[in-house]
């Protein structure tokens, strides 16, 4: 808790540090701030791996990874914890797995300090030598027990898995077998005295002992001894492939590791069982230890210009184009082959999986997946086969999507993007006729709630339209789309703030609008608006009446981009500038559909052979909302979307 004396006792060192070194800090700039300067003393980092056993592939992927990673944290040394290869084999394939693990470990950039664990010394099969591997490990690694100083800190290495005096068995759930031989008990004493005068002394060593049951009670000897010398400052362990802490006692802090390529299910990564290692720092009476997820640590000189630039233009970019949409039977089922196609516009190589996507056990997708690597400036041509098994249209029914995984690959780093999983554009068959003459409305959330139109769909022709729909705003925002097209083209209705706009995009001119007061709206209120382009003006008309009106003519400038109801529209076809609130009687015209100053408003709209899309808000089926047009494109709607009566 940091409390007014805390303060206090900060401001004064504060000022005391920069007086008291003057010569390390220059400004020509007058503050009344005396800035704290860091301690000059002996500071130093070092780094502890834990386990690597876990099956030699995986196993020394995350090792590989992991020695990256503190190369660029660069620590002055490297420990380990124990179990450096898989081990319980004999001679020849021991040999290859040391080779391995010291093949990884030498491109670290600073000095490493093995540990011994049974993974290591303990021997399987026939012609078991009596030390098993002891003598190769040392041979290899170095000895099973030593220590060595380190800016005035010693670093001492225990053996844990020595045999059974009696029996000479290697077992590490025996209390018997888990007992310090009286030869390195010896060693340890002598090395203490060594060490009195150190900063800290730190203990490594394999199985955490300390835990008992299995381990025996042979630690409270050792732990005695160590108390008794004062300045053991920490012991470290590994083995059981978790992180815990043990707490402090008599001044001793007790730390197992998890793994760095070990046995790991990961399925608890914040109570400790994770790929981990430990970086410490060390002053005189202060350890700084964190715990750091392999993976977690990235070399900035490897994002370069060129990798930003990159993935900053795919970002924008990467599309996954669905060259055909599914068109159901009378059954809601079949197959369908999709071209699917992916482009590379970017300056670098991008690695790509693609599959099918669907919640709905009744869709099915071949192959499962395809990987592909696409070069720069190339394009991915390939196709999904998609089958559904026929089934009534029911509630449950989902639609499929394509998912699209990507990485940037550059020189040295891959970087992942954002997952793309578009969704296939399904034709339902006719829907079953509505058995309900309930009279309702579509909601909207203002998060992600809203009606997408394909723009093939939809097929306005230039000149005369009209589009009109009652709506009821929960609540205005800044910017705050509503039925729209837009993106320097075509036409949007807005409600900024609670200002009605209608805008069409006309060549040569770009937007015309036709604005309501400012704030003229108002929220939990049903209004109908009305957006009307005859051929010579935009127009706006609020519950019949005339608002705005622009003179104008020209040639509407058209997109492929879909229809979005419920929100604006933006250059990839996203719903952005959401809508919240109710909207009901949407309908799109080829036509002028007024032209007086004041109108009727019809309480229900009508489909003839000018309505393009007439959407009430009476049903929800499926994913369709029913298009009561004479063309029935029955768009699909996307989020939370749900039908209320009114």
């Amino acid at each position: 808790m940091i409390t007014p004396l805390t303060l206090l006792a900060f401001s004064l060192q504060q000022s005391e540090h920069a007086h008291l070194h003057p010569d390390r800090f220059t400004t020509d700039r007058d503050s009344p701030v005396e800035l704290r300067l860091p301690l000059e003393d002996d500071a130093f980092s070092f780094a502890i791996f834990g386990d690597r056993t876990g099956g030699p592939t995986k196993g020394v992927e995350v090792l590989a990874d992991a020695v990256k990673e503190v190369n660029v944290l660069g620590p002055d040394l490297v420990m380990t914890v124990g179990d450096l290869i898989e081990g319980y084999n004999q001679t020849e394939e021991w040999a290859k797995q040391a080779d391995e693990f010291l093949g990884i470990m030498s491109q670290l950039s600073m000095p490493w300090f093995p540990v011994a664990g049974n993974h290591d010394v303990y021997w399987r099969g026939p012609n078991r030598p009596e030390e098993e591997h002891e003598k190769r490990y040392e041979q290899t690694f170095g000895p099973l027990w030593y220590a060595f100083e380190h800016k005035d800190c010693w670093f001492i290495v225990l053996y844990t898995d020595e045999p059974n005096p009696k029996t000479g068995e290697r077992n590490f759930r025996k209390p018997e077998s888990q007992r310090m031989s009286p030869e390195q008990f010896a060693w340890l004493e002598q090395t203490l005295r060594k060490t009195s005068e150190a900063r800290h002394v730190f203990i490594f060593m394999h199985h955490p002992r300390w835990f008992g049951g299995q381990y025996g009670d042979d630690w409270e000897r050792v732990h005695r001894l160590l108390a008794a010398q004062g300045n053991v400052s920490a012991v470290f362990a590994g083995h059981i492939h978790q992180m815990k802490y043990a707490g402090k006692r008599d001044g001793i802090e007790y730390f197992t590791l998890a793994t760095v390529g070990g046995h790991q299910s990961g399925i608890l990564p914040e109570a400790g069982v994770l790929h981990q290692y430990h970086l410490i720092t060390v002053r005189d009476e202060q350890l700084s230890i964190a715990s750091i997820p392999v993976g977690s640590v990235d070399d900035p000189r490897l994002v370069t210009v060129e990798l930003v630039d990159a993935c900053r233009n795919l970002s924008n970019k990467l599309r996954v184009e669905i060259d055909g949409e599914i068109q159901l039977d009378e059954h809601w089922g079949g197959s369908f082959d999709l071209p699917i196609i992916v482009r590379n516009p970017s300056a670098m190589p991008l690695e790509v999986v693609l599959s099918g996507n669907c919640s709905d056990p009744r869709w099915s997708f071949s192959p499962d997946h395809q990987h592909a690597t696409i070069e720069v400036g190339e394009t991915l041509r390939t196709s999904l086969r998609v089958h559904r098994f026929g089934e009534p249209l029911d509630r449950a029914l989902r639609l499929p999507a394509v998912r699209l995984q990507a990485d940037v690959i550059g020189e040295q780093l891959r970087i992942p993007l954002p997952e793309r999983s578009p969704q296939i554009r399904v034709q339902a068959p006719a829907l079953p006729s509505l058995k309900t003459t309930a009279n309702g409305y579509f909601q909207f959330d203002g998060i992600d709630d809203h009606i997408e139109v394909p723009s093939k769909s939809l097929d306005l022709p230039q000149g005369a339209f009209t589009v009109e729909f009652r709506m009821r705003a929960d609540r205005f925002t800044q910017r705050q789309g509503v039925v729209n097209k837009t993106e320097n083209s075509e036409w949007g209705f807005f409600l900024n703030e609670g200002t009605p706009a209608f805008m069409v995009y006309f060549e040569g001119h770009g937007y015309v609008e036709a604005a309501g007061p400012p704030k003229s709206l108002q929220p939990n209120r049903w209004y109908h608006l009305a957006g009307v382009y005859d051929g010579n003006s935009v127009r706006l008309y609020i519950d019949g009446k005339l608002i705005s009106s622009v003179t104008t003519s020209g040639t509407r400038r058209v997109n492929d981009l879909p229809l979005i109801i419920g929100a604006d529209v933006d250059g990839q076809g996203r719903g952005t500038s959401w809508f919240a609130g109710s909207i009901d009687e949407l309908r799109i015209s080829q036509v002028g559909r007024y032209t007086e100053e004041i109108f009727v408003v019809p309480d229900r709209h009508n489909a003839d052979t000018d309505t393009l899309l007439l959407l009430k808000g009476d049903d929800l089926l499926g994913p369709w909302a029913r298009d009561y047009s004479l063309r029935e494109r029955h768009p699909q709607h996307f989020g939370g979307l749900h039908q209320t009566s009114h």
